[in-house]
């Protein structure tokens, strides 16, 4: 059995080694994470959750469709990428959290909606932690499990090949999102992007 311990330890780390340049990586990622966020369906007011925000990249656009009213919250487990966040000017947007996936600090039904880009492939134990998710949306609320490219196209970008035990596989994260108190609505892997929507069941 892994130490849930050691799984934050490497996830730290890896992050940390990665925060300082992780936007110039990636830097045209924007009108993707802002297509995503688009169709979350946010109105003004909104309370939305980016779940493992890393340095803030859906903040901007998550701000935006919630407008002033609305409330902003990114959490990461990663001090490092929540550093380069605020460094990019993207706490502005909204209340960086410093905190698990797994464990969140927020109230029961507290939220419209949860972002989460690229998060699911490092989450230790996917049906708890997506069931967390869960507990912090309203019923009817949205799910976005979201990556900039497909799934192929992310293989490929890392030398490897998929596998049939690929959590974001359709046949995979249908029932995984059904045993974790959500149901998929619409997946969509292509080249140009991954995004799953789900909707808080009752």
């Amino acid at each position: 059995m892994r130490n849930l311990s050691d799984d934050h330890t490497r996830v730290q780390e890896f992050f940390s080694a990665r925060a300082a340049d992780w936007d110039s990586r990636f830097p045209d990622d924007g009108p993707a994470y802002a297509a995503a966020v688009a169709c979350l369906g946010l109105r003004a007011g909104s309370r939305v959750l980016d779940a493992g925000c890393g340095t803030g990249r859906a903040l901007p656009p998550l701000r935006a469709a919630v407008g002033p009213s609305g409330v902003v919250l990114g959490a990461d487990l990663t001090p490092a990428m929540l550093e380069a966040a605020v460094r990019a000017g993207r706490g502005r947007e909204g209340r960086l959290l410093l905190a698990d996936v797994a464990a969140l600090p927020l109230r029961s039904q507290s939220l419209d909606a949860v972002f989460a880009a690229g998060l699911i492939a490092h989450l230790p134990r996917p049906v708890d932690n997506l069931r967390e998710l869960a507990r912090v949306a309203r019923p009817g609320g949205t799910l976005a499990l979201f990556h900039p490219i497909g799934r192929a196209a992310l293989a490929a970008r890392q030398g490897r090949q998929i596998t049939p035990d690929d959590l974001r596989a359709k046949a995979n994260l249908g029932p995984l999102l059904a045993g974790s108190g959500w149901r998929m609505t619409s997946y969509v892997d292509e080249d140009a992007r991954f995004l799953a929507l789900a909707t808080r069941e009752n």
